[in-house]
């Protein structure tokens, strides 16, 4: 196709675009919009929405089976009477005001307090820690995205040393203005994961080396980010959880995870595959051991098939960063085995660019080239002339052939942002041929209050935003203005050590060596009082079989507690027979 016919597929789906539609009247008694709804859609649900702001007094013109102008107003007005974000689009939110008006159906719920988290990258750490310090009051955590595995199972730090004194102001204003400091340490080498977390000597060194690290500088906490683990590691991450929460004491411990999608939804018009129910998280455990749970809903592409196609059905390209109706699917499901109390939605700040080939009878193939901030875009499009469209994912996007020459005279007229994929779908169909033009989509502060709003009416925690790296849509600090909601009550949890094992039948004493040394140990960790130790051997999730100088320390302390010696008392930091039976009682009762 040369570019002399392709310029005139382009006038003539322009001129079809722009064409009014049909008036048509519809009246209902009760309203409940089962979709959402945006500018430029059609149909019958767009009548019963302009039906319902009619009879409310937010929509004056008259009825018709288009959502244009006049409705984006009247749907702005809606909003703003409700205190939802007034975007003009109806989604998820406004329907649910929307069916509560006129049908009486309840809402959502929401949560005390709003928690607003945010990743700062380690190749970006200048502009990221310079962009949000101004915006901390806005944050109720920040994320040093820093720390990653070596292939021994030690830490290491990606080329920013996070006690360099930008991370050392950073942290220090953040804490001062109550937000919490949690590092993120990430993985995506399963083998590495898998030769560590299933070594017992290698796990205890890791959460060894992760409590002291925590401790050592300050931090509130560790932020767990383990990705495309085997399905065997699944025991061995659990177990690796477990015990860092109890060497963490009451430090935080954060975990990042994969979403989850139902079947139906992901393996729509194709064969489940047999492995389908295998995973490589196990999520009850995840929600037992882990304070707060940050859902990584972002990536989303092409993943949820049965959206991918109902949306392409209406003539849309999709292929989306994060959409906001698969968000809700992944939280809806995953709920159902985390509590809603720990999930935070990560919500991305940047965006794909892709060469889609377009086919006759509507068919797209997506070939993802990169990622890249919102300054990335803007520029193309207003060189090409373009105005990015908003999609029903609640993202912008546009299309445009890359082989044309840009304008060299001013625009008079901006083009359409779906121009592109509308002249290769009508020059498909009819040469029953292909095109090939570029897309490019990203999530901007508006696709952001359309997710904290979807939080708040899911009532999950919060919101944990990847990446504040300085090049995100700078808008979403008006955004996130006054949306935190931080409890000074909200502390986490100290775990509860689960003592198993068979009763010690033993006298133990400094030196002995055994697995009933490592009960004494569990038992002994159970409580604060008697603690071996805070980090490193001995502390909790890294007792060993070895009864030590510190042993006999807790021994000592245990005996005091209850009674049963103290200093000068023959049998003090033995574990005899008095010391044995209080310490079997203690494991006949967990």
């Amino acid at each position: 196709m040369n570019v002399n016919h392709l310029r005139l597929f382009l006038c003539a789906i322009f001129v079809a675009v722009v064409m009014p539609t049909l008036t048509f009247a519809q009246t209902t008694n009760c309203t409940a919009i089962s979709h959402d709804l945006a500018f430029g859609a059609t149909g019958s649900e767009v009548t019963k929405l302009q039906t319902f702001l009619k009879s409310n007094g937010y929509f004056a013109a008259s009825i018709t089976p288009r959502f244009g102008p006049a409705t984006q107003t009247a749907v702005r007005n809606f909003q703003k009477a409700k205190g939802i974000s007034a975007t003009g689009t109806v989604g998820p939110l406004t329907r649910a005001a929307i069916n509560t008006v006129g049908c009486g159906v309840s809402g959502g719920t929401t949560t005390t307090s709003f928690e607003v988290t945010g990743w700062i990258p380690y190749w970006r750490v200048a502009t990221g820690t310079r962009d949000t310090l101004p915006h901390l009051d806005k944050l109720t955590e920040v994320n040093p995205f820093v720390f990653s595995l070596r292939g021994d199972g030690t830490l290491f730090d990606n080329g920013t040393a996070t006690d360099t004194p930008t991370w050392l102001v950073f942290n220090a204003q953040a804490k001062a203005k109550g937000v919490r400091v949690i590092p993120t340490l990430m993985s995506g080498d399963r083998e590495t994961m898998h030769k560590v977390l299933s070594d017992q000597a290698l796990r205890t060194r890791l959460v060894s080396e992760i409590v002291t690290l925590v401790n050592a500088r300050g931090y509130d906490g560790i932020d767990i980010d383990f990705e495309f683990k085997y399905a065997k590691t699944k025991d061995f991450f659990s177990s690796f959880l477990k015990e860092l929460k109890q060497g963490l004491d009451t430090k935080w411990l954060m975990c990042t995870i994969e979403t989850r999608l139902p079947n139906e939804d992901r393996y729509y018009g194709t064969t489940v595959p047999p492995d389908a129910g295998i995973f490589s998280n196990d999520l009850p455990v995840i929600n037992e051991y882990c304070d707060r749970v940050r859902l990584m809903a972002y990536d989303q592409q092409r993943i949820d098939r049965k959206l991918a196609a109902e949306v392409e059905a209406t003539g849309e390209l999709h292929a989306p960063v994060a959409d906001i109706r698969w968000v809700e699917k992944v939280i809806n499901y995953m709920s159902k085995d985390i509590d809603k109390k720990k999930i935070l939605i990560g919500v991305p700040t940047y965006g794909y660019e892709y060469a889609v080939t377009t086919y006759a009878n509507n068919e797209h193939v997506y070939d993802i080239l990169w990622t890249f901030n919102p300054g990335y875009a803007l520029p193309i499009a207003q060189e090409r002339g373009i105005t990015p469209v908003r999609n029903s994912s609640g993202e912008l996007y546009f299309t445009y052939f890359s082989n044309l020459p840009t304008s060299t005279t001013p625009v008079s007229q901006s083009v359409l942002g779906n121009l592109a994929v509308l002249a290769a779908t009508a020059y498909a169909d009819q040469k029953n041929s292909n095109l090939t033009y570029r897309l490019l989509d990203w999530p901007d502060a508006q696709s952001m209050q359309q997710k904290i709003d979807l939080a708040k009416r899911l009532g999950v925690r919060g919101i944990s935003i990847f990446k504040l790296d300085g090049g995100q849509d700078p808008n979403i600090w008006n955004v996130l203005a006054g949306v935190a909601i931080k409890d000074p009550l909200d502390k986490p949890k100290a775990a509860t050590p689960k003592v198993s094992g068979a009763p010690i039948a033993r006298t133990l004493a400094l030196g002995s060596v055994g697995e009933d040394v490592r009960t004494l140990q569990r038992l002994l960790n159970s409580d604060s009082a008697t603690r071996i130790a805070a980090s490193g051997a001995g502390s909790p999730g890294a007792e060993t079989s070895r009864f030590g100088a510190l042993t006999v320390s807790a021994v000592q302390r245990f005996q005091m507690k209850y009674g049963i010696a103290s200093q000068g008392v023959a049998g003090y930091g033995l574990v005899g027979p008095k010391t044995l039976a209080k310490l079997n009682g203690m494991l006949a009762g967990l």
